[in-house]
């Protein structure tokens, strides 16, 4: 099923400028896009209704904070029952530290980003609470060791390429 809504070349400037710096006025976005700033303003509100602008965050330094370990966690369920499942989302959204989760296909359920200050963090998270968790059967972590790329800029070229 594919959700995705048809841009033209103007928005999907606009789209990858605010992806780039969401702090731009819209006098600069609008210079930068090559538009007016009522149009750009108009365009944004338009992109935010039809769904495909959401709301505008500033992104942190995690070791800055604190959160120097990125670990990528595989979880397997022991259960797959609605309530099974139901209290492991509830348990994904009330750990912060869990940066994203992925249901999966193939061997494991799940694939979670999990951030900690360092290895015994993830481990008193691991033992103490994700292993603990009724449903969970079992998990797999993999340390990053460096971080190649991140990026939370999506493309937004011609018909998605």
């Amino acid at each position: 099923m594919n959700k995705s809504v048809n841009l033209d070349a103007l928005d999907r400037r606009i789209v990858a400028e605010l992806q780039r710096d969401a702090s731009l006025s819209n006098a600069d976005l609008a210079e930068r896009v090559g538009s007016t700033a009522p149009s750009c303003w108009r365009r944004i509100r338009a992109l935010e209704e039809m769904g495909v602008l959401k709301g505008a965050v500033r992104l942190a330094d995690a070791e800055k904070l604190g959160h120097a370990v990125n670990i990528l966690c595989s979880v397997r369920m022991k259960s797959h029952t609605s309530e099974s499942v139901d209290a492991f989302h509830a348990f994904v959204e009330a750990h912060p530290q869990i940066m994203e989760c992925y249901l999966m296909s193939g061997e494991w359920d799940y694939l979670m980003r999990v951030v900690a200050s360092d290895v015994a963090d993830y481990e008193h998270f691991l033992m103490r609470n994700l292993l603990k968790h009724p449903s969970v059967g079992g998990a797999s972590s993999h340390f990053a060791l460096s971080v190649t790329k991140f990026t939370t800029v999506l493309p937004v070229g011609e018909a998605g390429r």
